[in-house]
C-alpha cells in the first residue's frame, strides 16, 4: 500500500454535519491523529469509540505556532514512514482542511517529497456557517484573514473581512488595533464563537474598542468586519490617493489640474522638495508630513499624465522602485552579505552596473563623471562631480594641494576684480574660488551644500537678533548703521556660545 497521509475535515463542530464518507474514514482508520482535541466533533467521536492521539502538547511545548506546525507535520511523516516500513495513517483537522490549515499546506510541500501519497478529503468550513449566520453573500466581495498576519495594506473595507485564529483576548487585541489603522474606534464589528455548534454558539454585535473586553475566544472564534462604502475609511489607501489624482485630472475634476503639464509643474517639484528640506532642518516631523504628502502630490501628478497617455501609472513607478530596491540589496533580499554601510554601497553601486549593463550600455565606456544630474544645484553638483573624480585618482595626494589651489583660484579672482576685467572673466574667476573651497569640503567630508545651509541659518537667526533688539530701541536697520548693527550681531555670537 505504502506511505499514505489522509487528511479528514472534522467541519465547523456540529457532528451532525459529518458526511458519511468522512465519518466512515474516521471509524476505519487503524491509526488516528487530530490535531487537538479542543473541538466538539472529537469529543463525540470518542464516545462514540473513535479515539485519537492529539498533539495538543506540542503547543506546550514550543514558543511559536509556525515551530508546532513543523513538528506535527515531522510526526506524521514519521508515523506514516516509521522505520518498521510504510503504513497509512489518518489525520483530522478542525474545519475543512484547506481552509487556514496551516499543518496541511505543509504536508502538501513535505508529502510529494517524501514519496507519501496525501489524501484530502473536505469537511464543513467555518465559512460556510459564517456565512449563514453573519448573513452576507461573499460574492458582494469578501477576504479571509488570518490574526497573526493582518496588517493595514491587507484591509480592504469595501469588502466583507473574516478574521480567523483568534485564539484569546491577546490576538483580539492585536486585530483590535491593527483594525483601528483603518477603522475608526466605534465601528461595529462582529464576534463569532461556535458557530453553529449547538448549546456553544454566539454572536456578539460590539463596537470595535470592546474587541479585546469579550470573554470566550477560542479555536472556534472569528471576527466579522462588515463591508463599507464609506470612502473616509480608504483615506489612508495608496489606492484612494490614486483615484482622487485621477478625478483631479478628468473632465470632470479641477479645471487647474487638468491645465498642468510636466513642464508647468516642474518648479513645483523642485519647490516642494526643498520645503521638505526645511522641515527636515528645522527637525519638525508634524511639518515635515505635510510637506511629504505636497511632494508626493507632484509624483501622483506626473505619473497620472503619462498614464492619460498609456505610457506608464503611479503602479509602474512603485513597480519598478520596488523591482530596483530587491535587486540593488542582494545582501538584504539575496544571498550576498555586507558587513558595513561601505560593503552595502558597494554592492548597490555593483547591481546599478549590471542594470546598466542588462538595458544595452556598457559602463565601462561611460565617463567617469556620468549619472550626475545636470539639474543639480550648483554647489551639490560640484561636489559629486569631484567625488566621481577622485574615485577613479583625480585628486590631491594631501590637504595642502586643496590649499595651493584655493589661494590661486583666490588671488586669480582679486586679479580679475581690481584690473576690472570683463563681468563674464569675474564670474568665471569667482565660480573657480567656489569650486576649489567645494574641493575642499569633499576632501574633508563635509557636504558644501549642508554647509552652507547652516551658515545661512545661523546668519538669518543672528540678523533676527539685531532686528529685534533693534525694534525694541524703537529703529530698524535703516534708522541704525554698521557699528551698532556689529556690536548686536556680536552680542548675538557671545549668546550662542553660551548656551551652546
Amino acid at each position: 500500500m505504502g506511505a499514505v497521509i489522509t487528511v479528514v475535515g472534522l467541519g465547523s463542530g456540529d457532528p451532525d454535519r459529518l458526511t458519511l464518507g468522512s465519518l466512515k474514514l474516521l471509524q476505519e482508520a487503524q491509526e488516528r491523529y487530530v490535531r487537538t482535541k479542543d473541538h466538539p466533533v472529537v469529543a463525540w467521536l470518542e464516545e462514540s469509540g473513535v479515539t485519537f492521539t492529539s498533539f495538543d502538547e506540542v503547543y506546550e511545548s514550543k514558543d511559536d505556532f509556525p515551530s508546532v506546525y513543523k513538528e506535527i507535520v515531522e510526526r506524521l511523516i514519521s508515523a506514516a514512514k516509521p522505520s518498521s516500513g510504510e503504513k497509512a495513517v489518518l489525520y483530522a483537522v478542525p474545519g475543512h482542511p484547506m481552509v487556514a490549515e496551516a499543518t496541511v499546506k505543509l504536508l502538501r510541500e513535505r508529502c510529494p517529497k517524501e514519496g507519501i501519497d496525501l489524501r484530502i478529503t473536505g469537511g464543513e468550513s467555518f465559512l460556510d456557517e459564517a456565512f449563514v449566520r453573519l448573513g452576507f453573500d461573499p460574492i458582494e466581495g469578501f477576504q479571509l484573514l488570518d490574526s497573526s498576519e493582518l496588517s493595514q495594506g491587507e484591509i480592504d473595507p469595501r469588502r466583507h473581512t473574516l478574521i480567523g485564529q483568534v485564539y484569546d483576548e491577546f490576538t483580539a487585541s492585536d486585530v483590535k488595533l491593527s483594525l483601528m489603522e483603518t477603522y475608526p474606534d466605534d465601528y461595529p464589528v462582529v464576534v463569532g464563537h461556535a458557530l453553529g455548534v449547538s448549546g456553544e454558539e454566539q454572536v456578539l454585535r460590539i463596537p470595535l474598542y470592546e474587541l479585546d473586553r469579550v470573554q470566550g475566544y477560542g479555536n472556534l472564534s472569528l471576527v466579522y468586519v462588515p463591508a463599507s462604502r464609506d470612502e473616509s475609511l480608504r483615506i489612508r489607501s495608496f489606492e484612494r490617493l490614486h483615484e482622487i489624482v485621477t478625478i483631479l485630472r478628468s473632465p470632470e475634476g479641477c479645471p487647474w489640474d487638468r491645465e498642468q503639464t510636466h513642464e508647468s509643474l516642474r518648479k513645483n517639484l523642485i519647490e516642494e522638495t526643498y520645503e521638505v528640506l526645511e522641515t527636515i532642518d528645522d527637525d519638525d516631523p508634524e511639518h515635515m508630513r505635510e510637506e511629504l504628502g505636497d511632494l508626493l502630490l507632484q509624483i501622483m501628478l506626473h505619473s497620472q499624465m503619462e498614464e492619460e497617455t498609456g505610457m506608464f501609472t503611479a503602479y509602474d513607478v512603485i513597480q519598478e522602485l520596488n523591482e530596483k530596491l530587491l535587486y540593488r540589496h542582494p545582501h538584504v533580499f539575496g544571498n550576498l552579505s555586507a558587513e558595513d554601510a561601505e560593503a552595502a554601497l558597494q554592492n548597490w553601486e555593483a547591481m546599478k552596473a549590471e542594470e546598466k549593463r542588462r538595458k544595452g550600455i556598457e559602463p565601462e565606456k561611460l565617463s567617469a563623471l556620468s549619472g550626475v544630474p545636470r539639474d543639480l544645484p550648483a554647489l551639490m553638483k560640484a561636489y559629486k562631480l569631484q567625488k566621481k573624480a577622485a574615485k577613479v585618482g583625480f585628486d590631491w595626494d594631501s590637504i595642502d594641494g586643496v590649499w595651493a589651489k584655493i589661494e590661486e583660484e583666490l588671488a586669480e579672482f582679486k586679479e580679475a576684480v581690481t584690473s576690472g576685467h570683463p563681468a563674464e572673466d569675474q564670474a568665471l574667476e569667482l565660480g573657480d574660488v567656489l569650486f576649489s573651497i567645494v574641493n575642499a569640503g569633499r576632501y574633508i567630508g563635509v557636504d558644501p551644500e549642508e554647509a552652507l545651509s547652516l551658515t545661512i541659518a545661523k546668519f538669518v537667526r543672528r540678523f533676527g537678533y539685531v532686528e529685534e533688539k533693534l525694534r525694541e530701541a524703537g529703529k530698524t536697520p535703516g534708522d541704525s548703521d554698521l557699528t551698532e548693527m556689529d556690536a548686536l550681531w556680536d552680542e548675538a555670537k557671545s549668546l550662542e556660545r553660551e548656551s551652546r
